[in-house]
């Protein structure tokens, strides 16, 4: 085989032969053994037709323990030098294919000698990454490949002149009197008689000594024996990123009279490409892999078109689905539904599919694009779950680290300043704290035996077990001092729940403060707001009246959280029972508590959850109570100045660690982050299940990393999603009902562990920063001798400050994500 490697100051092939990690050196004795060959294939140095230089591409196997197989480009002049013998060999592997397996005929050769002006190339196989395949168009009359190598390297494009090959131009050889061949053959005037083209021959070669995967993304593009994570984000067909306004434009909405903007109609037919379209995304690396077929240009237009149609059937079909599914009558068959159908049911009717454009100015455009973003996440978060089925189903050989890594296969590491090292989770959610190791943190006389740091560490990494949450929390919320013996604690707690008492006190029996008009406004707003929280937990779902004491003086005012002291509900609520209405207790005594504040909605979402989690135990649920309060008073300040330092925060955050989703979000008019106001302000009660909610919560709650870990958590599921939001979503109103949809959606652990790496990142960032910064100012305290360099130096120096990157400017409220609890 031949290797030329440039002694010149060219680097372009010996640069590839050194990345493929080919040796160019000839002095090899062994020979060897040519599978395939193909002549008129070209290499065009320039664009001018009488530089292009023919040659033979050629499969080539080098003999050894283990077989190394060869592609390689030799042009016709290195054979000419030769002689006819050698290039006898080439045509005869030409006109008659061998297998490797035959040992009969077996055509060895030698490695041509090497010339640096050459642009001859041989590359194992196992080093070549993708080839860019373009059949011969109206366009360009020969077919091209284009081979792209494991190290970034481009080897010289190949163009197959097919009516100059002797394999597509000679005749069929009769056993007599056949044609002797001249040497070198002349080019052929007939016409092609193969059916194919001479690159999809050689691909067909390439199949049967490694695996060629066409990518759904690129339909030229075909991997060579891709990875894992290569096969899954290649083999997921997606809708083009003008799918939707080519649909629409076809549509007669596009020309009819709507109130909807020009600016916001559907665009006309177009060809121009997104720029995301090219794009890896989290989508495409979250499916599980799926084959496809080669097909040729012409059936890959005809598949493309009958796509189009379908399109337009799918959509029709979805919403005669939604308008079915969402009838009261088919409510019995919806939990036997599968999961992505369930999922676009309109149970709620808080879209209409049949009035898109009357729903809140909201057109049919838009919604189409909500609609495929929703469909992406629906099949990615199916790949990803298949993904996690296929993992459990093998048994693991790797170290826990290795399986946690794996978990991580959705997150991209976010662009930085510098290439940092990749940080890893320590979170391990199958092992939580039991009841063993809870009981192995105290002595005999309750007092601990591990520090604080070391409680909270185990907690964030592992989680609480179910069965001993109810001990475990009052300790992580600060309602018992961990530094204390268990006869210091019981007299605090005794101390705390007189304090209860009194504070309850202050309302429960008495009616010239129960009736007073202020506090009938608190107890309505809280009566509306207990009715309907968690009432599917067990607690919460029972309908029995509450019985009033009358013989009690205190027992006339049981009905403490309604505005009416009759039994029957207000409206059209739903009915309540004792523990709502000890619910509603406890949020009417902590108004009495923190007076300025008072109640606020959203309150009822983070005491439901600790009561239940306390068994009904009001006291103890009052205190844990307090303790979140004091955490997220900021969040419910009636001028809203606490959520709104959060959401600047985490706009911060985003544009120093993903600078790209914050232009997007910028010009979508995003940047107020009222699609993450929900999320923040009652730390994810609405988009998770209630036992991940708990799960959350206690991690929230150690402060391991930061105070502000939540937000570290709203961008990891940003993060999860920012592939489907750059690709579909450009409007504001699309960014928000496309987020409010992710409740009961998102899968918490992956989440969690994300958010880890995405903190650690940053912290790793900040500090790379703050190195910088220190060098730089060290390094401009210099002598005094050096401040009279020439203005030469000084102008280069200037130019070189001119040109270096601006380092990410990091506010005293980022710095302030780093602060841990104590």
């Amino acid at each position: 085989m031949v290797e030329i490697k440039h002694t010149n100051s060219e680097p372009s092939s010996r640069d590839i032969l050194a990345a493929s990690g080919i040796s160019g050196d000839s002095s090899d004795d062994s020979k060897c053994r040519l599978i395939y060959s193909k002549s008129k294939v070209y290499v065009n140095p320039t664009a001018y037709a009488r530089d292009n230089i023919p040659g033979f591409v050629a499969l080539v196997k080098k003999e050894a323990a283990q077989p190394v197989y060869l592609l390689a480009w030799i042009p016709e002049s290195l054979l000419n030098e030769k002689g006819k013998s050698e290039w006898d060999k080439f045509t005869k592997i030409e006109e008659h294919a061998v297998s490797d397996d035959e040992d009969e005929d077996v055509v060895l050769i030698d490695l041509p000698t090497q010339r640096p002006e050459s642009y001859a190339f041989s590359v194992p196989l196992s080093s070549i990454y993708s080839l860019i395949v373009n059949p011969p168009s109206l366009s360009s009359w020969y077919g091209s490949i284009a081979i792209n190598l494991v190290s970034g390297s481009t080897l010289p494009t190949l163009h197959f002149h097919d009516d100059e090959s002797r394999s597509f131009t000679m005749p069929t050889k009769s056993p007599v009197d056949p044609r002797p061949m001249s040497y070198p053959p002349p080019p052929s005037e007939n016409a092609p008689k193969s059916s194919t083209w001479g690159g999809e021959d050689l691909l067909a070669k390439l199949r049967s000594y490694c695996h060629l995967l066409r990518s759904c993304l690129q339909s030229n593009l075909y991997l060579v024996d891709p990875s894992r994570e290569d096969i899954e984000t290649h083999s997921t067909p997606l809708f083009s990123d003008d799918a939707v306004d080519d649909i629409l434009a076809q549509s007669s909405y596009a020309n009819s009279h709507s109130p909807i903007p020009a600016h916001r109609r559907p665009k006309p037919l177009s060809t121009s490409e997104n720029s995301y379209s090219e794009r890896s995304s989290i989508l495409h690396r979250s499916l599980s892999p799926v084959s496809s077929p080669t097909a040729s240009s012409s059936s890959s237009q005809a598949r493309m078109a009958l796509f189009q149609s379908f399109s337009h059937i799918t959509r029709h079909a979805t919403h005669a689905a939604q308008q079915i599914l969402s009838h009261p009558l088919a409510k019995p068959i919806v939990p036997h539904l599968p999961d992505p159908v369930r999922s676009l049911i309109n149970a709620n009717g808080d879209l209409e599919w049949g009035s898109w454009v009357e729903k809140g100015g909201v057109g049919e455009f838009e919604s189409a694009r909500v609609y495929l973003a929703r469909w992406a996440r629906i099949v990615a978060e199916e790949g990803e779950r298949a993904r996690l089925r296929e993992a459990h189903a093998i048994p693991a050989s790797s170290t826990d680290v290795a399986e946690e890594d794996s978990s991580l296969g959705i997150f991209e590491l976010l662009q930085s300043t510098s290439n940092l090292p990749r940080p890893k989770s320590s979170r391990c959610p199958k092992n939580p704290v039991n009841e063993k190791m809870w009981r192995s943190w105290f002595d005999a006389d309750g007092s601990t035996k591990v520090r604080k740091e070391e409680m909270k560490r185990e907690i964030f990494r592992r989680g609480v077990d179910p069965a001993i949450r109810q001990e475990v929390w009052p300790f992580l919320l600060g309602v018992h001092e961990w530094d204390t013996d268990a006869t210091r604690r019981a007299s605090d707690w005794e101390a705390k729940r007189q304090q209860y008492r009194d504070l309850k006190d202050e309302w429960w029996g008495v009616p010239e403060v129960f009736e007073r008009q202020d506090v009938i406004e608190e107890r309505h707003r809280i009566d509306v707001d207990c009715r309907r929280t968690d009432r599917t937990q067990p607690l919460f779902a029972q309908t029995t009246p509450v019985n009033e004491d009358t013989e009690n003086e205190k027992g006339m005012h049981m009905r403490y959280s309604t505005i009416s002291p009759q039994l029957g509900d207000i409206g059209a609520q739903a009915p309540t029972n004792d523990h709502i209405e000890r619910l509603a207790t406890i949020l009417l005594t902590y108004n009495f508590y923190e007076k300025e504040l008072g109640y606020v909605q959203g309150m009822s979402d983070l005491c439901a959850p600790v009561y239940v989690v306390m068994d009904g135990d009001e006291e103890m649920t009052f205190w844990c109570f307090v303790k979140i309060m004091e955490r997220m008073k900021q969040n419910f300040l009636r001028d809203q100045s606490g959520m709104k330092k959060q959401l600047s925060t985490l706009q911060q955050l985003i544009s120093v660690m993903d600078p790209e989703l914050y232009r997007h979000l910028e010009k979508a008019d995003g940047l107020n982050l009222f699609f993450c106001f929900r999320w923040i302000l009652i730390s994810f009660k609405r988009e998770f299940s209630f036992e991940d909610v708990l799960r959350l919560w206690e991690v929230l709650w150690t402060d391991y990393y930061s105070t502000q870990f939540v937000l570290f958590v709203a961008l990891a599921v940003l993060e999860s999603h920012r592939d489907v939001i750059l690709r579909y979503l450009v409007e504001f109103d699309e960014i928000l009902k496309y987020c409010n949809e992710l409740s009961m959606t998102i899968e918490l652990d992956s989440t969690l562990a994300q958010a880890e790496v995405l903190f650690l990142s940053f912290s790793q960032l900040i500090a790379d920063i703050d190195r910088r910064a220190a060098e730089e100012a060290s390094s401009q305290v210099t002598p005094l001798r050096q401040r009279r360099s020439g203005s030469i130096g000084g102008s280069s120096s200037n130019a070189q400050a001119q040109t270096k990157p601006k380092r990410p400017i990091i506010s005293e409220e980022l710095r302030e994500l780093l602060h841990a609890g104590q």
